[in-house]
């Protein structure tokens, strides 16, 4: 996601928390292991993931010790593709843990009988606002995210022009021709902007919305990357770029990464995050139905959402964790704290309108 160890830590976030509606491709690759299957047999137990999925490798090996298992990573391509081909690979899955879906494709992925029971240990310990599929514990919750506009404090600054606060706010004429986002149906922060619109304006006022929003100057690009590393003035690609829009279409926790990979470190971020904008994410594992390495599999997602993983994680996939008395980096709490009050939608409600609305907004906004 930009220049520097900023872009590809910051691109691993966004790419983890997010998921697009997006063709499949049978790509993959191996981090660990031998490269065969996961059996439990052989020792090995195999996470297909998409091509963000981080860790420290102490993290991981501490638990190949005390597990006797050997984890194998599977990347499969982006998020919304590597659900897409595990689904169609179900009867023969390629590992034994998938870990990826949001709520933004759960609903497809429950429906087409991806995961099989498993309740895990610790998921007690989950907090409340994340539990789903409480019945059938087919999914664990591992992380959240919040979509957010973010704004360069510097243009705003130099203009005393407040930023915007609220998707009311992006309408209005002192905010016309800044705002970046990425195609909603090619990108994830994109497809989570919509849905943030959907949850708040409602079906019948979403619409009117975007056009409202189109005739204050939104520019569309195809992805994240090129809108926050390239148009975004705010970002330190966007500076080397030249960027010229003040507001983009991004994450909660793009403001630390501005921070932690910056040299040398700023005091404060150079932006900030529009509150009343946010659409939170929430990622989830499962064990995949015939699994050849089930008890495998079980472990590896006791571990995903024990408090050594969750305390790992945020500072690898710029996500926060999900799991009660998980540490959370001081530079989040100070520079990119979650929402408050952030828009979110059931994830059925999201698998009856994903695609209409999708089709909707690019007629309303690409043509």
């Amino acid at each position: 996601m930009r220049t520097t160890s900023i872009t590809h830590r910051l691109t691993a976030a966004v790419a983890a928390t997010g998921l697009g509606l997006v063709a499949l491709s049978a790509c993959g690759s191996s981090d660990s292991g031998d490269g065969g299957s996961g059996d439990e047999g052989s020792g090995t137990v195999t996470l297909v993931s998409h091509d963000s999925f981080a860790y420290s490798k102490d993290v991981l090996k501490a638990f190949e010790e005390e597990s006797g298992y050997k984890v194998r990573v599977l990347k499969d391509g982006d998020a919304g593709q590597a659900v897409n081909k595990a689904i169609l690979t179900k009867d023969n899955p390629q590992g034994d843990v998938f870990f990826g879906v949001d709520n933004t494709l759960l609903s497809r992925a429950l429906d087409n009988g991806l995961f099989q029971s498993y309740e895990a240990k610790g998921a007690d310990l989950v907090l409340p606002e994340y539990r789903v599929d409480q019945d059938r514990h087919r999914v664990t919750p591992i992380d959240s995210g919040d979509i957010c506009v973010n704004y360069d404090k510097t243009y705003f600054s130099e203009r005393d022009l407040a930023p915007p606060t609220s998707f009311d706010d992006l309408i209005k004429p002192a905010y016309k021709n800044l705002l970046v986002t990425s195609n909603a149906s090619t990108s994830s922060p994109g497809l989570g902007f919509l849905l943030g619109t959907a949850a708040k304006y409602g079906d019948d006022g979403w619409e009117d919305y975007w056009k409202k929003l189109r005739a204050n100057g939104v520019k569309v690009v195809d992805g994240w990357e090129q809108a926050y590393n390239e148009e975004f003035s705010g970002s330190a690609g966007g500076k080397k770029a030249k960027g010229d829009r003040p507001l983009v279409v991004s994450y909660a926790s793009s403001p630390p990464a501005e921070v932690i990979y910056a040299d040398p470190r700023p005091k404060t971020a150079p932006t900030g995050v529009a509150d009343g904008t946010c659409f939170r994410q929430v990622e989830y594992a499962g064990l995949l139905s015939n699994a050849e390495n089930a008890k495998g599999g079980k472990a590896l997602v006791d571990f995903l959402i024990s408090k050594r993983f969750q305390d790992d994680m945020p500072l690898n996939m710029f996500v926060y964790p999900v799991r009660e008395g998980a540490r959370v980096p001081q530079e989040f709490v100070k520079f990119g704290p979650q929402a408050e009050n952030p828009e979110t939608l059931d994830p059925a409600r999201i698998a009856d309108n994903r695609d209409e609305w999708v089709k909707s907004w690019t007629s309303l906004v690409l043509k």
